[in-house]
């Protein structure tokens, strides 16, 4: 299922209100304050994800972190609760991973920020398991709140068993309310859970958990899922019982008030049980929180859903408690920034990126493929633009590699076929004259192409690369194994055919900067690259 704007525009219609006379008499009236992909952003990020940097800190240019979050959510729960509301605080999963609180702490910042800010229960997310069960083991014992997933069987790895429960229940004001949780299927494929964490059928494992909490006394039944939008439109229609779905995983913005938002809050959808399902999600990164309140009968059907999800500005509140919190926990980054993760043979400059192959754009190209092979990647496609500086000879820091990478962008894989790969082609060699950073630098194929030609009509021909080393023409009609970053998978740089005609995409792999650490670790020392796998023609 491809899941349209227009699809969701037109699915966003199903009512949800009853009427008032109902409403006013609701036995239970439930806020949910939630958070989803919150990616280990705990200080403020600019517009692409990346920390804020100092000359960047003023409002309208960095959002978000966790101090602005903390204080969000209790004004928000005091002014529920003033007007009689239940509320709960849940995450839809993903605190880990995507700056370097994450690649130093290894989940304990998340845990310290999490249990200051007081959840009621989390989702497991894929990125939980970047770096195996050890890692989250230790994050779910120091957890104050429950961890949930239906689908995982964990029975049998040491450092989850009996640490992962696929449902809570928590009573409040005498009612029940059960939260199930639930992960994506494809965290084999994409993380590192190990051998003996098993994956199940989300859709049976949510019908089967649902039924278990209305069994045990639950009136309403919240779906906490790490999915993504498309999947929870389907689980809506699916499982019955639902009251609702709060998302997570594929990074989606719900909002009626946020600019860019991929469709208003809550989405809804005709469920399972012939009544409509809201479905709430708040983007990623900490840079939004959602609020959806609910009026639910006795049996848990929605009389009336509403709310949005709310950008986190730069000149809101800040919590002093997570804020002191969140400044000694960046204390030792700084040492981070300084240390070295490899070195190079020379200098490796970005000057030529945005009009010709370059050594710089080959080594990272190729450090995304070798990532994403295990995934069925066979090309990866990296922009220019996304390019920022050069590596130095000699010593390498992080500090470089996040001036050289500084956006924050994800691995995003997909699969393509051969003319939409050879159409992304020709919007990345469209505006060379304007220096554009759509330009692309590849690996696992290359091209020739003539600068002069008109824009649309100057790519000449494309080969890929084969297991053993040679060249075949690119296949018009094949499906190919590609992977880029999150940015232009999501239609930017102009590369609007990896947006809408991705099969099977996901955005969500690991952040960019790590995947060329990791190259470098392998590596080191790195030596230009230059073998003309882009090449000119007259």
């Amino acid at each position: 299922m491809r899941l349209s704007r227009r699809r969701v525009l037109a699915t966003a219609a199903v009512a949800l209100a009853a009427p008032a006379v109902l409403r006013a008499h609701a036995p239970l009236r439930l806020t949910i304050l939630h958070t989803n992909d919150v990616h280990s952003r705990h200080e403020p990020i600019n517009r692409f994800g990346a920390a804020c940097r100092a000359e960047e800190q003023a409002p309208g240019t960095c959002f978000g972190g966790s101090a602005r979050l903390a204080a969000a959510l209790a004004a928000e729960r005091s002014a529920a609760e003033r007007d009689g509301r239940t509320v709960l605080v849940l995450d839809a999963g993903d605190q880990f991973m995507g700056s370097l609180f994450y690649t130093h702490w290894r989940g304990l910042a998340e845990l310290e920020v999490m249990n200051a800010i007081g959840y009621d229960a989390m989702a497991v997310g894929n990125h939980e398991f970047d770096n195996g069960p050890p890692v989250f083991g230790r994050f779910v014992r120091g957890a104050r709140f429950p961890i949930l997933s239906a689908n995982i069987d964990a029975a049998a790895e040491p450092e989850l068993a009996d640490r992962i429960a696929p449902f809570t229940i928590l009573e409040r004001g005498g009612v029940k309310i059960g939260i199930v949780g639930l992960t994506t299927e494809d965290t084999p494929r994409i993380s590192s859970p190990g051998p003996r964490v098993r994956f199940l059928s989300d859709i049976e494992s949510l019908t089967v958990a649902s039924r278990s909490v209305r069994d045990r006394g639950a009136s309403a039944v919240i779906a906490l899922t790490h999915v993504g939008l498309r999947r929870d439109v389907e689980l809506a229609r699916a499982v019955p019982g639902l009251s609702a779905i709060v998302g997570g995983h594929s990074h989606t913005l719900l909002s009626n008030t946020a600019q860019g938002a991929f469709a208003r809050y809550p989405l809804s959808e005709q469920g399972a049980s012939g009544v409509a399902v809201p479905i709430v999600q708040a983007g990623a990164n900490n840079r939004y929180y959602g609020r959806l309140d609910l009026d639910l009968d006795a049996t848990g059907r929605v009389l009336e859903a509403r709310g949005d999800a709310k950008e986190l500005g730069f000149a809101d509140p800040r919590d002093p408690a997570v804020e002191a919190i969140v400044a000694r926990l960046a204390e030792p980054l700084v040492a981070l920034r300084a240390r070295v993760i490899g070195t190079t043979t020379e200098e490796l400059s970005n000057a030529l990126c945005r009009r010709a192959e370059c050594a710089i754009g080959n080594l990272i190209a190729e450090a995304m493929l070798e990532a994403a092979r295990p995934a069925g990647a066979e090309i990866a496609l990296q922009n220019s633009g996304g390019i920022r500086s050069r590596f130095p000879a000699g010593s390498v820091t992080w500090g470089d590699l996040l001036t050289v990478l500084p956006f924050s962008n994800t691995l995003a894989t997909l699969k393509l076929r051969g003319a939409d790969l050879r159409a992304a082609l020709e919007n990345g060699l469209s505006a060379v004259e304007q220096g554009a950073g759509r330009f692309p630098q590849v690996a696992g194929l290359r091209f020739t192409w003539r600068p002069m030609a008109p824009a649309g009509s100057r790519l000449v021909s494309v080969s890929v690369r084969q297991p053993d080393g040679s060249y075949a023409p690119l296949d018009d009609d094949r499906v190919y194994g590609v992977v880029t970053n999150n940015f232009l998978r999501q239609g930017g740089d102009g590369y609007t055919v990896l947006r809408d005609r991705a099969i099977d995409p996901y955005d969500g792999g690991p952040n960019l900067e790590e995947v060329m650490e990791a190259f470098f670790s392998r590596h080191s020392p790195l030596a230009p690259l230059l073998d003309g796998r882009i090449a000119e023609v007259p």
